[in-house]
């Protein structure tokens, strides 16, 4: 089968400004003992002067390389050089008689880069100036890898033998892709497999398959290293099993139960291009031999030409781009991968009854598919007459740097320039060349292959997201396993159900792209995607607990990655049920064996319940206030078993303050907490263990700033001391603060509370409570705020701290003593101190603003105090607090805080 039509012959002259500053550097460098001149070199070289001038103006490599080194063109002026193919022993014996003073492998394999970029000029030069056809291009570019990739392994294997010895075992060096089939181009990336025989030891410390990586690695190490002396070849280990999270080698056996057990469509078709490169010649054989059944199936798949369809789709939405897809000659629509996969996808559905056609070749198998008609002549005529103009126009693209580029420059000297070294007389008709053998290609490739659906559920499926080709592309990565990691046939046929499940799930986030994101490396962590996969296929209640959970919390999510098997734990009868009190969490701590010098256990115990807390409120098994309680309970636990084990004769007294004195901490809260006693070093100690940050989590930030002096004041005051402090030195905000005091351990706990209480009544009766009341709402608001009062549901007016100052206004002015904020409005009420009605709304106010801070801080459980003021963040913010939209959450969020601010105006007045 020959192709017909030609692409012209090699231009008559390209002398242009480059190549002659070109010839100016060779000439400056040239070798002052050459019995030639420069000269005389290009006017009788055996290619023609032509072809020196060509190179010189395609290839801005070839001219660096010939100027620091122009006794290469001495060598390419020899008559045998540049006129004949080299077969590999030619080569090799070649590279054997090149710069015979120093070893091949001396200073970083100086002497084989040298040689290579040397081979790599004279082939260039040879397809420029026409006397190469493509073949032989494609069979030179292959065995100069193949002798570099041998040369290095000869070398690494040998001295790993003699420094560790060796092991009972062979290795065996594969190559897949273009290398696999000696198609390499210019700047081809070699696509490598390790593989060795058998497992072993060769001590007991170390395994022949150490020694085996250890090898590996050499290579790899070698062929990535930079050198002035040039590069060798990129290696691209990624067609491994696993790729890039699999091991650098495996055993045969490993192997063969890796590709029957998670074997997949793509990796068939890299398989069948597997050619032996160095390293062990029997055992490469028994690895093809042993894998000729999974690579040719007897019985394919019915879904094969599908799933070959929507792997080229994948790679021109993620690799190429629409905009590249009719300029990208390798990866465009209808380029030269699509030619691949026909003669790929034919090979699979025939090679087993047809053993002509397990062929590396793309162009012999090609042949043998027209000689056995499974393509009609006309096609297989059409697609190498294709593939050959395609190749050309990639090999121009890459001789010019060596670059893995394969797309056509934008109109303009470049693509003028690329026109003419293909002999067109201008862009303009090569690009017309172009579209034509592209349209006749992707016509071949739907026939054969088909068209991949655009989708492959409905088609609004995706609507739903920012991003909906990255949230479509994510989906496709469970399916299919991650970059490096693989999943068998029937874990994506269990998928396939899963799939429509999620995406249903996910219309009611409120963030559906983050917590797909979240699913996704879920799942990932997970490591067992079947039974997880049917799991959620069966159980959709715990699907529903996990997306809700992964909207609702990056905190509690990344908790679940971490710690994939805690939803298991956490889902099972009556976890979830029912809150827990400081009895309940201190029993539990004190059964898990923990000494003074390892809380871990505690730490993973607390970040465990706090998990289950928020799983607790995403599903609405409480309301925000219940919610609030079991976080104060599970923090005053960690806090009193803590200082129980540090300090068994508990001579430190504990009083909470603030939010934790009214057991009514949020996520990400800090502990206000007051010492007394004589000692500050188990307070200090005590501080620093619940801060201690290690794998498992920290257990508590203790915030003692509310204690006499703050800052400035000793960190454990003695209770005598207080009286004083407190009648004569203390500011009347910390009066106030005395209002949340709740005893929490210690000797001296309840003395202090009686004492607080008297101090605090006595406060109550000043005239100026209001006064200062108001004083400090203003520097609150002043010190705190963003700028924008509306944002500050806090600090700002009618926000929380308004209403929690109204209450304890109340609470002091009448001496109705209740740390918890809520209670407080409670007892007011029964008081008749403010109206029922009045203290419904102010709860229902305060308790909307508290549902704010709530979903806020559960995202990343940490303060905050004002809304989200990005507009993307503020519609996820409204969705989580079940507004469609944050025009809609607006309205009653500011009726919420006009109750407030109203209501702190008529009940709190001099």
């Amino acid at each position: 089968m020959t192709p017909t039509g030609s692409l012209g012959a090699t231009p008559r002259s390209f002398r242009s400004e480059t190549v002659e500053a070109a010839l100016a550097g060779i000439e400056t460098n040239w070798p002052a003992d050459s019995p030639v001149s420069l000269g005389e070199i290009v006017r009788s070289f055996p290619l023609g002067e032509a072809a020196i001038c060509h190179l010189l103006a395609a290839s801005s490599i070839c001219r660096s390389r010939l100027i620091r080194h122009p006794q290469i063109l001495l060598w390419l002026a020899h008559p045998d050089v540049a006129a004949d193919r080299r077969g590999y022993g030619r080569m090799l014996t070649d590279l054997r008689n090149f710069g015979s003073k120093e070893g091949i492998a001396a200073r970083n394999f100086r002497l084989l880069r040298l040689w290579k970029g040397r081979e790599m000029v004279r082939i260039a030069l040879r397809e420029l100036a026409e006397v190469a056809p493509l073949e032989e291009t494609l069979i030179e570019l292959s065995q100069l890898a193949d002798i570099c990739l041998t040369t290095v392994f000869d070398h690494w294997n040998e001295e790993l033998r003699q420094r560790w010895g060796s092991p009972a075992s062979e290795m065996a060096v594969f190559g897949l892709g273009k290398l696999g089939g000696r198609e390499l181009n210019h700047s081809s990336d070699v696509d490598l497999i390790f593989a060795y025989s058998e497992e072993g030891q060769l001590t007991p410390n170390f395994s022949y398959h150490e020694w085996f990586t250890r090898l590996a690695n050499k290579i790899v190490e070698t062929f990535a290293s930079s050198d002035p002396a040039g590069s060798l070849f990129r290696v691209d280990l990624r067609l491994r099993p696993e790729g890039s999270a699999g091991p650098l080698v495996r055993s045969l056996e490993s192997m063969e139960n890796y590709y029957a057990g998670f074997g997949e469509t793509w990796e068939r078709l890299a398989l069948i291009k597997a050619r032996w490169i160095c390293g062990d010649r029997e055992l490469a054989y028994e690895f093809l031999r042993q894998h000729q059944p999974f690579i040719f199936p007897r019985s394919p798949t019915p879904d094969l030409l599908e799933e070959i369809a929507l792997i080229k789709r994948r790679i021109e939405r993620d690799i190429v781009g629409h905009e590249h897809l009719d300029r990208n000659v390798k990866l465009g629509a209808g380029g030269i991968r699509e030619i691949e996969f026909v003669v790929q996808a034919l090979q699979l559905l025939h090679g087993a009854r047809h053993p002509f056609l397990q062929e590396t070749s793309t162009l012999k198998a090609l042949r043998g598919i027209a000689e056995l008609e499974f393509l009609p002549r006309a096609d297989a005529v059409a697609l190498e007459t294709a593939y050959r103009f395609l190749r050309r126009v990639e090999h121009r693209l890459q001789i010019e740097s060596e670059r893995q580029t394969h797309t056509l420059p934008e109109p303009g000297p470049a693509l003028d320039l690329l026109a003419r070294s293909l002999a067109f007389p201008d862009a303009a008709v090569l690009l017309e060349k172009l579209r034509e053998e592209m349209r006749q290609v992707r016509a071949i490739f739907q026939r054969v292959v088909g068209v991949a659906a655009p989708n492959e559920s409905a088609p609004d499926s995706f609507t739903i997201f920012r991003d909906p080709a990255r949230a479509e592309k994510s989906v496709e990565q469970l399916a299919r396993g991650s970059a490096g990691f693989h999943v068998a046939p029937r874990t994506r046929q269990i998928f396939r159900k899963l799939r429509p499940l999620l995406l249903e799930s996910l219309t009611t986030a409120a963030d559906p792209d983050g917590t797909l994101n979240q699913f996704v490396r879920f799942v990932e962590a997970y490591g067992l995607r079947s039974l997880l996969f049917e799991l959620l296929v069966t159980n959709p209640r715990l699907l529903e607990l996990l997306t809700k959970t992964f909207d609702a919390s990056e905190a509690a999510g990344t908790a679940l990655i971490r710690r994939p098997q805690l939803i298991e734990e956490l889902t099972r009868g009556g976890v979830l049920d029912g809150s827990r009190g400081v009895p309940q969490h201190l029993a539990r701590m004190r059964s898990l064996g923990v000494t003074a010098s390892n809380f871990d256990p505690v730490r993973s115990y607390r970040r465990r319940e706090l998990l289950r807390i928020v799983l607790r409120d995403v599903l609405e098994l409480a309301p925000v206030p219940d919610l609030l309680a079991e976080q104060s309970d599970l923090a005053e636990a960690c806090l009193l078993f803590v200082r129980e084990v540090l300090e068994p004769e508990a001579s430190l007294t504990i009083v909470a303050l603030g939010k934790f004195g009214g057991r009514e901490i949020g996520y990400g809260a800090d502990l206000d907490v007051l010492f007394l006693g004589s000692d500050p070093r188990p307070a200090q100690q005590l501080i620093g263990e619940l801060a201690l940050a290690t794998a498992e989590g920290s257990l508590a930030m203790i915030d003692p700033r509310l204690r006499p002096e703050g800052e400035k004041g000793p960190l454990v005051a003695p209770l005598e001391s207080l009286p004083a402090y407190y009648e004569k030195r203390a500011q009347f905000w910390e009066l106030q603060a005395l209002t949340r005091v709740r005893p929490v351990a210690g000797s001296q706990a309840r003395e202090f509370a009686a004492l607080a209480r008297e101090l605090w009544r006595e406060a109550g009766r000043r005239q100026d409570l209001v006064r200062q009341i108001e004083s400090m709402l203003v520097r609150i608001a002043n010190d705190r705020g963003s700028g924008n009062d509306f944002f500050d549901f806090k600090t700002g007016i009618g926000g929380m701290v308004e209403a929690e100052f109204l209450v304890q206004g109340l609470q002091m002015r009448h001496a109705v003593w209740e740390p918890n904020f809520l209670a407080a409005t409670t007892r007011l009420a029964a008081a008749e101190i403010m109206g029922a009605s009045d203290a419904e709304h102010l709860r229902r106010a305060y308790n909307f603003l508290r549902a704010c801070e709530s979903v806020l801080r559960r995202w990343q459980n940490r303060s905050v105090s004002r809304l989200p003021a990005a507009r993307a963040d503020e519609e996820i913010f409204a969705r989580r607090m079940k507004f469609a939209t944050f025009e809609d959450f607006r309205p009653p969020y500011g009726h919420a805080r006009e109750v407030i601010h109203t209501l702190r105006l008529r009940y709190l007045v001099d």
